[in-house]
């Protein structure tokens, strides 16, 4: 959660060490800074979620408004239908980008709010009881040692005096020694303030070499408690880091869809449509459809034959009916593997895992017809099934 430290001088890296009194803060607002970046990574993946919405709904908008117009256009054949997968394909995939959205928005900014409820408590008047708890610590650790920082920098000062002291004293006889303008006596009090300068200088060294020592032996026991409280924020630290290690490889998981088995087979579906184009198929159904393929009743001598009337009676109609019915109730189960919205008032609408009768073979565009449990009949494409 932090950040590495600019290069600065040795002075001012002294005054900003982790040592020094106060400069654990940083430490201490890092649980704060690590809510607050939990935060932004919600608020970041939320917007990429819309991002992974609005590309959905544009999938669909252009699929359906080219379908109708695909449907109605002078292509045929294999050459339609691969037409046609492009827009199939694009329903696919915005139900993939669909559950992307979904996935960044009720699975990993979910499982990141429920993770900081349980992770930071907050106090009544603010702020976080972890960072509290690590903030008395740290100045329960610091206290004494900040006490002999201030009473070592009282004797480094006084010491510093006084040698500025006795250095004026000594430049001064310097000056005066052998100066005719200088009566001896005046010459002898000033080598005594010299003397006495140099005397007071010892003495306060004295002092300041003892407070520093009682400082140095005080120092492991400083650093033992302070590293003692450090290491407990760390082990804190590694948690959080490595929990947003796993929200950030399980982001990583929802968006890479290059992975994605969906994906594989939409692209897959799509080429072997493509490669199934076909010029002489298409070419013959056209003939066959369209040209002079196409059966005719050429002109002929028709004698005329009078109609016969004759009732049915109820056994002979009702044996009709379940014939009929009997040839309806065959064919073979199938299932579908996509959701198929029927375009035409002839054409047979199913949801992805829906089983139904295929009542007749694929024909040369490649529709069959099928039948429901409920009796519904209806064209649908051949490739949307699977035989069971």
């Amino acid at each position: 959660m932090s950040t590495l430290a600019k290069e600065t001088p040795v002075e001012d890296a002294n005054n900003q060490s982790f040592w020094m009194p106060g400069n654990y803060q940083s430490t201490v607002r890092r649980t704060e800074e690590c809510f607050q970046a939990c935060n932004f990574v919600v608020a970041c993946f939320q917007e990429r979620a819309r991002v992974e919405k609005q590309y959905a709904q544009q999938l669909s908008e252009w699929s359906n408004k080219w379908k109708p117009l695909v449907d109605s256009s002078p292509l045929y054949g294999s050459l339609l239908r691969a037409w046609q997968c492009f827009l199939s394909s694009a329903d696919r995939l915005s139900a993939l980008h669909s559950s992307i959205c979904r996935s960044l928005v009720s699975e990993d900014g979910d499982r990141v709010k429920t993770w900081q409820k349980e992770t930071f408590h907050k106090k009544m008047f603010g702020g976080f009881r972890e960072s509290h708890d690590f903030d008395i610590g740290f100045a329960r650790a610091q206290k004494p040692w900040a006490k002999k920082l201030k009473k070592l920098e009282k004797a480094r000062g006084a010491y510093h005096k006084a040698c500025r002291k006795a250095q004026v004293a000594q430049d001064r006889e310097a000056h005066a020694s052998g100066n005719p303008d200088y009566a001896i006596e005046k010459q002898k009090k000033i080598q005594e303030e010299r003397e006495q300068a140099a005397q007071e200088k010892d003495k306060v060294r004295g002092r300041y070499e003892k407070v520093l020592e009682e400082v140095t032996r005080y120092a492991p026991r400083y650093m033992e408690e302070m590293e003692s409280i450090f290491d407990q924020s760390q082990e804190e630290e590694r948690k959080r880091i490595s929990f947003l290690k796993q929200v950030f490889l399980s982001i990583h998981r929802h968006l890479d869809v290059t992975n994605n088995e969906s994906v594989k087979a939409v692209y897959s579906e799509l080429h072997h449509t493509l490669m199934s184009i076909n010029e002489q198929d298409d070419l013959r159904w056209w003939k066959n459809h369209q040209g002079p393929g196409m059966p005719t009743d050429w002109p002929c001598f028709q004698e005329w034959i009078p109609p016969e009337k004759k009732t049915k009676g109820k056994k002979e109609t009702e044996k009709k009916n379940m014939l009929e019915r009997t040839v309806m109730m065959g064919g073979v189960r199938v299932r579908a593997l996509y959701e198929y919205m029927g375009q035409e008032t002839d054409e047979l609408s199913f949801k992805a895992g829906e089983e139904f009768l295929k009542i007749e073979e694929e024909d040369d565009q490649g529709w069959c017809r099928g039948m429901k449990d409920g009796g519904q009949e209806g064209l649908y494409p051949a490739n949307y099934v699977e035989v069971l």
